[in-house]
């Protein structure tokens, strides 16, 4: 049995976003239940599996896009929708096909999440970019490729880019250069 129509397990590390997030989405009507990583996400769905899921991709422990198989299991018309401050192509992409139904960026707001919860079709309006990626961005890009393809191993995504693991937990550690 699923949560009831407007049950939603948001899913973020940030106790300060999660607090704002939880208020702003109840008071549009949304029963919201918080969960601060993925092994307390995955018992709290598996005690009562939602309907809505906003699921934080960078957390402590596994990323969120290891929680994405498990909560379509538990019912599989569930509505994902990542967010995250690290975005990237192969996050975007790796997201989409385990499940989720849109990827948004941090900073977002209960309006922007409710949409993409509802929204059934992609945008052919979307704005396309004007410039190519600067270097620093595809480096970006290619280090969360290979990281993705390595599971989210550090050490080994390290070995595969031929960069010290240190190097590597820098790189990550900053945020995202823009476009």
């Amino acid at each position: 049995m699923t949560g009831g129509p407007s049950h939603l397990l948001l899913v973020d590390d940030d106790l300060v976003f999660c607090d704002v997030l939880r208020r702003s989405l109840e008071r549009r009507g949304m029963e919201v239940e918080v969960a601060h990583d993925v092994h307390e996400a995955a018992r709290r769905a598996a005690a009562r599996p939602p309907r809505y899921v906003t699921l934080d991709l960078r957390m402590p422990g596994p990323s969120g896009l290891s929680l994405i198989e498990r909560l379509r299991a538990l019912n599989p018309q569930v509505r994902i929708v990542m967010l995250t401050g690290y975005a990237s192509i192969a996050t975007a992409v790796e997201a989409i096909k385990l499940g989720a139904i849109q990827y948004l960026t941090k900073p977002t707001d209960a309006g922007q999440i409710l949409d993409a919860l509802h929204q059934d079709e992609g945008n052919p309006e979307v704005a396309v970019a004007e410039q190519p990626l600067s270097v620093s961005r595809l480096e970006w890009e290619h280090i969360q490729k290979v990281l993705a393809e390595c599971d989210g191993n550090i050490s080994a995504a390290a070995r595969s880019l031929g960069m010290h693991r240190r190097t590597l937990q820098r790189k990550l550690g900053k945020r995202p250069v823009r476009h």
